[in-house]
């Protein structure tokens, strides 16, 4: 550890890659989403159905619940690089990280202004609070931490219950009757009242969205998977290293199979209790395997030379992620909502992605050019500013 920390870490290039690739499928599945804006196109051909809902079911199987997973995995991964640059100077990077919590709760409300309950910085806010509590603890105790919030123990709790208990109940939390409320301000288009209720209520229907999800727990298990590939340096080309991603491929591979069908069991059971349970953990443990499946692929591919020229604009994306991932909320909600372009009538799925991709390639130019001048991106500097202000690192 003491060798480890010698010197300044240095940037993990796969790791930008990585995040990159992780915003840009956001960008997809939000597109296709319309930025949580359910409204489309009433009619269409057969021939444009077909393609659409094909388009639908490929970018979603790939992208949705794992994108959001490998930005969760990298942000616990980014933790550890901060507080091993402190520890090489003898400063303990926990209070600082909080108070950088609070700076990205700031952003996170800029990106909910646009983006009506869909928004994930004010969850990583929240449950980044695990990391400070966790950061003095040892490797396997943080691994085995990790794998207890992946399991999902809330969610097991309530099935278990429900077994001696027929009548048991989770909380109603009416998160449905909040996106409901949310639909109706964002297609009345009134902008004043779109931007306030979205860092309000938004806000609030998103994270009992994602506590009743299961990504409460799922998060909390990603920042601490992500701190220990940090301390582990899994990130960091070698032969053992190599083995390590290969295995991880080849089981996660395995796993995510069976998982899948046996969600898609639980799912199809008349019990709404099981399936808000067991069905809850059963998918987000295959969407995890998934996840494994795309990082460990990206990991080793990024070993090939080609596929490194090949994703290259990649890594200026993922320098930029926070720039990026709020400016596509901003874009989005230009041009899918009623104050805007509002052109969600008239986008299906293909037509949708396409938008996604065209935006896409413009944040890509766009980072390219600001990289010439400057380090960081815009927000990312304001960030890193507002961190460390008073102190001199």
């Amino acid at each position: 550890m003491e060798k480890q920390l010698a010197e300044k870490t240095p940037r993990i290039e796969v790791v930008d890659a990585l995040r990159g690739f992780a915003v840009m499928a956001i960008l997809l599945v939000h597109n296709l989403e319309h930025f949580i804006f359910p409204v489309y196109p009433t009619d269409q051909s057969a021939w444009l159905k077909i393609l659409n809902d094909g388009v639908f079911n490929v970018t979603f199987s790939l992208f949705a619940g794992k994108a959001y997973a490998i930005f969760a995995l990298l942000f616990g991964f980014t933790f550890y690089i901060q507080s091993a640059n402190q520890q090489r100077k003898g400063k303990d990077f926990g209070f600082r990280f909080l108070w950088r919590l609070l700076l990205l709760a700031v952003f996170a409300t800029l990106n909910a202004a646009f983006f009506p309950a869909g928004d994930v910085l004010l969850l990583f806010v929240v449950v980044g609070v695990v990391l400070f509590l966790v950061r003095k603890w040892s490797d396997c105790a943080v691994l085995i931490t990790a794998i207890l919030f992946l399991l999902q123990p809330v969610e097991w709790y309530h099935y278990i219950v429900s077994l001696y208990d027929p009548s048991h109940t989770l909380p109603d939390l009416g998160v449905g009757e909040m996106y409901g409320e949310v639909a109706a301000y964002t297609k009345e288009g009134n902008f004043g009242e779109f931007i306030w209720r979205n860092i309000t209520l938004g806000q609030k229907a998103s994270l009992y969205w994602a506590l009743g999800a299961g990504r409460f727990w799922q998060t909390a298990g990603l920042f601490l998977m992500g701190l220990y590939i940090g301390r582990k340096q899994l990130f960091v080309i070698s032969e053992k290293h190599t083995r390590f991603w290969v295995k991880a491929l080849i089981v996660s591979a395995i796993a995510f199979a069976p998982l899948f069908q046996l969600k898609e069991l639980i799912m199809a059971s008349d019990s709404d209790i099981i399936k808000s349970t067991a069905g809850t953990a059963f998918d987000m443990w295959q969407k995890f395997a998934f996840t494994v499946v795309l990082v460990a692929s990206f990991v080793l591919l990024y070993q090939r030379t080609g596929f490194q020229k090949l994703v290259s604009s990649l890594r200026s994306y993922g320098k930029m992620s926070l720039s990026n991932y709020i400016g596509q909320s901003i874009a989005g909600a230009v041009i899918y909502f009623p104050f805007g372009l509002y052109l969600a009538p008239y986008c299906g799925y293909t037509l949708s992605l396409i938008v996604g991709l065209v935006l896409f390639l413009l944040q890509v130019q766009f980072c390219k050019w600001w990289l010439k001048s400057h380090k960081q991106g815009p927000l990312e500097s304001i960030w890193h500013k507002w961190t460390w202000m008073g102190t001199s690192k």
